[in-house]
């Protein structure tokens, strides 16, 4: 036995007073009285009459020198040799990833494994430390390695749930790096055991496994992405996969909203592990958020919704000069992103957003942007005209090409075609028997040009389906629509985002220093550096949309309104191994850790308990008033 504190013996000093105030004996007054007959009585009857009585202050006195000593002793604070070998030093692993919100046990599987943490620090003994790791997206040292419990408990407590994969075996690998320079060490990981390396951990010597939770089933929508459509400018198509974790087969409805309007419904009705994929067409020019939900109870609710982000389509100015083409007109009237306006004069400037098309007018010099030229009156910078062609029936076109899609033109006529002569080589989509080009592509420094050589009032296009789809493929191709995607970003991500972009030179010389905060689905705000051009942000660990809010810096007051949202993100579970809410094997329920020693607690508490309880005997032989 070892003891810690040596110079507490002087405490010991104190028995020398005890003793001697055991020693002297009170003087008493002298006072006269009348008689003795009734102190003589008094004294007969209190006289000692047995051993017991005749050392009672003795006895007292060693009492008193026995509490003393235990005081003493657990002041200097005994250890001994085996206790001091056999300290312990214990990392607590506490999964905290998404499918740790489960409710098959109340109130969730991550209070249980908090419950079975704090019995774990409870059982810590004299000496033992102990580290607290969570182990969600990126595992992270909530407590370093300390024997102070409270300061445990509250690190225990602060970690936080989210909606991430589990990092268990991350944090597995970094409680070993934690405990590498100790002897005597555990690893206590509190999980689900929903998690691949939960078989390994089971096995290995240094870890132990507590389970929160039992085996519950589930059904997940798992994937969730949205995307333009490539051949219409208003419609969209929906990616959408759905998974059922269970062994049971399950009916229910996929519900998909758009800006809180039902666009779709689908009936739903899976076998046990069966997976459901399905692309759906939708239109919308107004873009917003999409929201898929379904209507099945079960232990995971994160899973049950999904959201995507559906860019808005922009709107495309069309300037149609023309002496006047009712089809023209019609066609372009019935697209709905596009704003029309008809003229009949060749204008002088032109901006460079606006779509001019030219019905049979071709001025000398085309202007720069995008530019159609439908039945070319005359030559142009890019090419010169020659005769009518003498046989103008399609006889090649080129599929692949997004201009055609949808599109057959075979062996239609092309009545007023004329001989052109360019000036730049043309990429050629649609071409007669002898290979003129009848409609065709040409790229220039300036701007898209596309030419369709045909006298729309002499043949019958303008009657056919292909019209209307071959000018509705020219607007996505001058807007350069290749399906714009904005990803649905899957839980635990961390994504780069380029912060310089995100302000323009207008604002910059308004606000000269702007600060930026992203906003998480809960409404946490969490600031982002803003003197550097490109940050990443992550992990993204909660379901639901991520905002990037502008604010301008060094503003004492600053209201809600005045902060704009300049992007966002939407962010979904879409991990089928936290969908899964099976563990990965079938473990029995382990105990706590053990507790070594007397219950956990050090010598010197067990000396103070015996001290006091000392006292309280001594107290009732001794300080009571006796009645016989």
């Amino acid at each position: 036995m070892e003891l810690g504190n040596l110079s507490a013996l002087f405490w010991g000093l104190l028995a020398v007073p005890i003793v001697i105030f055991y020693i002297l004996k009170i003087r008493l007054r002298r006072a006269p009285v009348s008689t003795l007959m009734f102190w003589d009585q008094i004294y007969e009857e209190s006289r000692p009459r047995s051993i017991w009585q005749q050392l009672r202050h003795l006895l007292s006195l060693l009492v008193q020198l026995l509490f003393l000593s235990l005081l003493v002793f657990a002041l200097m604070d005994p250890i001994f040799s085996w206790e001091k070998l056999r300290a312990q030093r214990i990392v607590l692993v506490v999964d905290n990833s998404a499918s740790m919100n489960a409710t098959d046990v109340a109130p969730n599987r991550l209070a249980v494994a908090k419950q079975q943490g704090r019995r774990q620090i409870r059982g810590l003994r004299h000496r033992d430390e102990m580290a607290i790791v969570s182990a969600g997206s990126v595992p992270r040292v909530q407590c370093g390695l300390t024997g102070h419990q409270r300061t445990l408990r509250d690190a225990l407590d602060a970690v936080p749930a989210t909606d991430g994969p589990t990092g268990v075996a991350a944090a597995v690998t970094l409680a070993r790096r934690l405990l590498a320079d100790h002897d005597n060490t555990k690893i206590v990981i509190l999980s689900d055991e929903c998690f691949a390396e939960a078989s390994d951990f089971a096995a290995a010597e240094d870890v132990v496994i507590v389970p929160a939770g039992g085996k519950a089933e589930n059904v997940a929508i798992t994937q969730f992405q949205v995307r333009r459509s490539l051949i219409d400018p208003i419609g969209y198509q929906i990616l959408v996969e759905v998974i059922n974790f269970s062994e049971q087969p399950i009916q229910c409805r996929l519900e998909i909203e758009l800006g809180g309007a039902v666009v779709d419904v689908v009936p739903l009705k899976l076998a046990a592990e069966e997976h459901f994929s399905k692309t759906l067409d939708q239109t919308s020019a107004e873009g917003g958020r999409l929201v898929a939900r379904i209507d099945h109870q079960d232990a995971l609710a994160a899973d049950n919704r999904a959201v995507a982000l559906l860019p808005q389509t922009k709107r495309q100015p069309v300037l149609l000069v023309t002496d006047g083409s009712l089809f023209l007109q019609r066609v372009f009237e019935a697209i709905p992103i596009v704003d029309l306006t008809m003229t009949d004069t060749l204008p002088q400037e032109v901006s460079p957003e606006v779509l001019v098309v030219y019905h049979r007018q071709s001025p000398e010099q085309l202007p720069s942007g995008n530019v159609l030229v439908i039945d070319p009156a005359g030559p142009s910078d890019l090419w010169t005209l020659g005769g009518p062609l003498e046989n103008p029936i399609v006889a090649k076109q080129k599929s692949d090409s997004p201009l055609m899609t949808h599109v057959r033109l075979d062996n239609v006529l092309m009545p007023g075609a004329k001989k052109l002569i360019f000036s730049i080589e043309p990429e050629v989509l649609v071409a007669s028997i002898d290979e003129d080009p009848l409609f065709c592509t040409i790229e220039r420094p300036q701007g898209k040009v596309l030419l369709l050589n045909v006298n729309l009032a002499k043949g019958d296009l303008p009657l056919r389906t292909a019209f209307p789809i071959m000018i509705t493929n020219a607007i996505g191709w001058f807007q350069g629509n290749q399906g714009e995607l904005r990803e649905a970003i899957s839980t635990g991500r961390v994504i780069d985002v380029d912060l310089s972009s995100l302000v323009s030179s207008r604002d910059t010389e308004d606000v000269p220093e702007v600060s930026f905060v992203l906003l998480s689905p809960d409404g946490k705000p969490r600031p982002l550096p803003g003197n550097v051009t490109q940050t990443t942000i992550g992990p993204l660990d909660q379901c639901g949309v991520w905002r990037i809010e502008r604010r301008p810096a060094k503003r004492e007051s600053e209201m809600e309104s005045d902060c704009e949202p300049i992007l966002e993100f939407a962010c979904n579970l879409s991990n089928a191994q936290e969908c899964d809410l099976r563990p990965a094997k079938e473990f029995e329920q382990q105990a706590p850790a053990d507790v070594f020693g007397f219950g956990g607690r050090p010598l010197w508490f067990y000396l103070i308990v015996a001290a006091l309880l000392l006292a309280a005997v001594e107290w009732c032989l001794y300080q009571r008033r006796w009645i016989s």
